[in-house]
């Protein structure tokens, strides 16, 4: 993403980061739905794979939206 990012202008950079912000918001309010206000039936091995992958997609996300909130701070953007 490097790359991809140095190439991209602070306002597109700005909304990349608030798109990121957003689905990762998605993604863990999603998570917090099936685990804790469902009344969903998986197995032990499902649920520990399905948190696994949680975490692999959080981690991702924060990676990608620490690297453009450095960018953004090199840039001296606000």
């Amino acid at each position: 993403m490097d790359k991809i990012a140095d190439n991209m202008t602070t306002e597109e950079l700005r909304a990349e980061l608030a798109r990121l912000k957003d689905n990762l918001c998605d993604i863990e309010d999603m998570h917090s739905f099936t685990f804790q206000k469902t009344s969903l039936h998986i197995g032990a091995e499902k649920a520990q794979n399905m948190q696994a992958e949680f975490e692999d997609e959080c981690r991702e996300y924060n990676e990608k939206i620490a690297e453009i909130e450095r960018i953004l701070k090199a840039r001296g953007a606000p």
